[in-house]
């Protein structure tokens, strides 16, 4: 299984952030073909107690590279990466990553 990875910074403003993406950004993501799981999380801080960078972080998992390239790579992964600057304007940062389990 491979997993995309989206860090979103601190937002301007986050109530705004947050129903934007709850609202019109997962809507998009939904329809990302091959698509197997989205988990999505609110950052609260770090381990040592300090803020941190992120807002919030989802993860979408596909059944391997090929399905991720392909689904990301497709009209709807298009539309969905296209939207990210609608309201991330705290940044973002995208990763790629093999699951290895534990």
């Amino acid at each position: 299984m491979f997993k995309l990875t989206v860090l979103y910074g601190t937002p301007t403003d986050a109530v705004t952030f947050d129903t934007y993406y709850h609202g019109t950004h997962i809507p998009l993501v939904d329809k990302i073909p091959g698509l197997k799981r989205t988990e999505v999380a609110r950052v609260v801080g770090t381990p040592d107690g300090s803020a941190s960078p992120y807002h919030l972080l989802t993860e979408l998992y596909f059944d391997d590279l090929a399905a991720l390239q392909s689904g990301m790579g497709g009209p709807e992964g298009q539309a969905a990466a296209g939207d990210i600057p609608n309201f991330a304007t705290g940044g973002v940062t995208l990763l790629v990553s093999e699951v290895l389990g534990r």
